[in-house]
């Protein structure tokens, strides 16, 4: 297998575990996202897609520049991991609100919906390992992980 071979498998199976983590902690651990979570989860969406779409064109260029894009994004969450972990260990202030969105209805119906559902503040980790928050280990895996990649097809083989 060729490290291009190799980043590009590596490029799809990232974003794919880092987001099935993601979704698991939410859809299994109760563990809602706030909408700094949501910002990191985008860019995975999309490596995963370019990733996908590098195993169905030749090689040379355009699967190059899709895996190279997908590398991309994967670093590009992985910076914002490192913002939202900043966020919340107080490093500096966040740029959004973190509240929840109200769909249209009546006053009774945007109060419900207001009631069920549930703050999520931007600053505040749900859950931490050793000090780390999911913001840090997506920081972490998503940019050790794109210069892994990188290494992969950077490397020649035997």
């Amino acid at each position: 297998m060729t490290g291009f071979a190799k980043a590009r498998l590596a490029a799809l199976l990232l974003p794919a575990a880092l987001m099935a983590g993601a979704l698991g902690s939410q859809y299994i651990g109760h563990l809602f996202p706030c909408e700094m979570c949501h910002w990191q989860r985008w860019p995975h969406y999309t490596a995963i897609v370019l990733a996908l779409l590098a195993f169905l064109v030749p090689e040379k260029p355009v699967g190059r520049m899709l895996v190279a894009l997908a590398i991309a994004a994967i670093l590009t969450s992985g910076a914002i991991g490192v913002f939202h972990a900043g966020v919340e260990y107080h490093w500096w202030k966040g740029i959004t609100r973190c509240a929840a969105t109200v769909t249209s209805g009546s006053h009774a119906d945007i109060l419900a919906q207001i009631m069920a559902t549930p703050m999520i503040q931007c600053d505040q980790p749900q859950w931490a390992f050793h000090g780390i928050s999911l913001a840090g280990f997506n920081a972490i895996f998503s940019i050790l992980g794109g210069i892994a990649i990188i290494g992969l097809w950077a490397r020649k083989t035997r």
